[in-house]
């Protein structure tokens, strides 16, 4: 089974709120947090970059859609609230072993 990983960016402290396609997540039941980073024990995938052909048939208004999932931390620093929109993700295999 595929899992995803999230870096989480450099200030972020807890409490933080993640989400995934706009839906809250929920600490230990969707995702778990190791070294820095966000782990979740389902697969989520990032669009990429458009191609030439994919650009060109949008352009006509010819769709060509591909899961596209967004990865949102919210918290607050210094009393203010921050986000970070969209988060890198890393596709990995769980670890093995012990």
């Amino acid at each position: 089974m595929a899992e995803s990983r999230v870096p989480l960016p450099a200030g972020v402290r807890e409490p933080f709120t993640v989400y995934v396609n706009g839906v809250r997540q929920e600490l230990g039941h969707d995702y778990r947090v190791a070294g820095g980073e966000l782990v979740f024990s389902r697969e989520l995938m990032k669009e990429g970059r458009l191609g030439f052909w994919r650009w060109f048939l949008g352009a006509w208004g010819i769709g060509t859609y591909r899961r596209n999932d967004q990865v949102d931390v919210a918290w607050e620093a210094e009393g203010r609230p921050q986000v970070a929109h969209a988060l890198d993700i890393v596709r990995s295999t769980p670890e093995s072993g012990s």
